[in-house]
């Protein structure tokens, strides 16, 4: 996993590569930001930079793997002798024996490799006695060894732990750089991939996680919707639209989820939309191949009224999450508009 596969999270990578070529990277950090953004890949590509037989250079990168070298094979696949993974295990706790076991190995010299990396993923999963036993080691850090804890919910990390690692801020990725690695890594179609990138969150892993062909769905009703309020659709269409974001023959449970995933598509868009009538940077755009559809959209709105569109998606998901009835909380949407 070299460093320039790695999409997005420019600035950090750069520092990164320079550290691994200079030799200064610090023996134990602390990755911290939004599950799904490229945390655990960063990892493991320092540990393939500081391990690769054949290391390169590159106008933007003091130092990268190869990726294709016996060494970063085998780092990619995780079976490196020298780069222990430690995850949750069946349980989804991280447990001390796990924590032990990599302190005693780290204490030796490593196998084969330039230096040993050891991967805490989750680590705001390990419990207090998990995490206490790692203080001595954060504290004197073995001297061929590099710590790296990834971790999404970092504030539940012991005080302790936190304060003896420098920590490294990952931000969400863009709506393009979702869809980047959604095309590139997972074979998703371009189209589903812009609708997917567009509700998460800068979030590779919820895109994942996302019904592709409901985001879609979602996302074309959630422009009928903008259409129809604009045109000042009468109320019978309105009121029929509203029928259709919940859906036909649906369980209460049901019709929530699905308006809810209309909600949030609705939502996206109304912020594209507050990017356009402002005049903000359109490479923010979350929406960038609807780009044609909310310009048309943006001649009748103007930032007020998108705010205020905003404020009535939000309270409708707000009540969806308190259980209300879906198709009443989409007539109330529909006619709010």
């Amino acid at each position: 996993m070299p460093f320039d596969t790695i999409v997005g999270h420019r600035r950090l990578i750069t520092l990164l590569a320079r550290a691994a070529a200079r030799d200064t990277l610090p023996p134990a950090m602390l990755m911290a930001g939004p599950a799904g953004v490229g945390k655990r890949l960063t990892a493991v590509a320092v540990a393939a930079a500081l391990n690769c037989l054949q290391p390169r250079s590159t106008a933007l990168l003091e130092r990268d793997a190869c990726g294709r070298c016996a060494s970063c094979r085998r780092i990619a696949r995780g079976v490196h002798p020298d780069v222990p993974i430690v995850e949750p295990g069946d349980n989804g706790k991280i447990v001390i024996e796990q924590i032990r076991d990599v302190i005693d190995r780290a204490q030796y010299r490593p196998f084969e490799g330039r230096r040993r990396v050891v991967i805490i993923d989750q680590a705001e999963t390990a419990g207090g006695p998990a995490q206490s036993a790692l203080l001595k080691t954060l504290e004197e850090p073995p001297s061929a060894s590099t710590f790296v804890l990834v971790s999404s919910m970092s504030d539940a990390l012991l005080d302790t732990v936190r304060s003896r690692l420098p920590r490294l801020r990952f931000g969400p990725l863009t709506a393009p750089e979702v869809v980047t690695v959604l095309t590139r890594d997972h074979a998703w179609e371009d189209a589903d991939a812009q609708a997917a990138a567009a509700e998460a969150d800068g979030s590779v892993g919820v895109a994942l996680q996302l019904q592709a062909s409901e985001v879609v769905r979602a996302r074309e009703a959630a422009r009928q919707v903008l259409e129809t309020t604009v045109s000042g659709g009468n109320m019978a269409r309105r009121v029929a639209l509203a029928h259709e974001l919940v859906g036909e023959k649906r369980t209460p449970a049901e019709g929530r989820e699905r308006l809810a995933t209309c909600l949030r598509s609705l939502g996206s868009l109304l912020r594209d939309l507050g990017v356009i009538v402002t005049g903000a940077d359109r490479a923010t755009l979350a929406n960038r191949d609807m780009a044609p559809a909310l310009d048309a959209l943006a001649r009748s709105f103007d930032c007020d009224r998108a705010v205020r569109a905003s404020a009535i998606v939000g309270r409708a998901l707000g009540a969806l999450e308190q259980n209300a009835n879906p198709k009443i909380v989409a007539d109330w949407v529909l006619l709010q508009l």
